[in-house]
């Protein structure tokens, strides 16, 4: 396994873990990202499923398709990451009957016939990540002589994802 497939399966794991990304669309809303909770199936990657309503702006903006972008913390800030790719509108029954969850249903009281639920898939193309290791040992190593240059080396991916769609 390369250091690059190291890093995309410490991403995949993350978000799977994590959940929560800033979302937004390319060129709407003056770049603006809002926090979104996404859904993986499966450990490999692949699309990012997204639960909202139609009456959203994102929604509106979408009309189907459009260029989007998630920006991504883990929650041990140990991962940071920027995914860019296509956001699609996809009211796919079966795998809205897959992703429903009681989280999800409390937000539609129509379950899931509710006639504002949107389901979005996110489909990433490319990503880079960044890793980044306790603060405190990063600065012991820097008292030690240790160049920070040199140890970041390996620790940043530039990853084509367009295969996992």
């Amino acid at each position: 396994m390369t250091r690059q497939d190291e890093i995309e399966a410490r991403l995949w794991k993350a978000l799977k873990s994590d959940r929560t990304v800033m979302l937004g669309l390319a060129g709407v809303d003056d770049g603006h990202c809002k926090p979104m909770s996404g859904q993986i199936e499966g450990d490999e990657g692949g699309s990012i499923w997204f639960f909202t309503a139609k009456d959203t702006e994102m929604v509106r903006a979408t009309r189907g398709r459009h260029r989007a972008v998630a920006h991504f913390a883990s929650k041990g800030h140990d991962l940071f990451a920027s995914l860019h790719g296509e956001l699609v509108l996809d009211n796919d029954r079966a795998m809205i009957d897959r992703l429903w969850n009681r989280f999800i249903a409390a937000w539609y009281e129509g379950g899931k016939d509710d006639p504002q639920l949107q389901l979005m898939r996110f489909e990433p193309e490319s990503a880079q990540v960044w890793l980044d290791e306790n603060h405190l040992f990063a600065g012991v190593k820097l008292v030690l002589g240790i160049d920070p240059k040199k140890d970041y080396e390996g620790k940043v991916a530039h990853l084509n994802l367009d295969n996992r769609t």
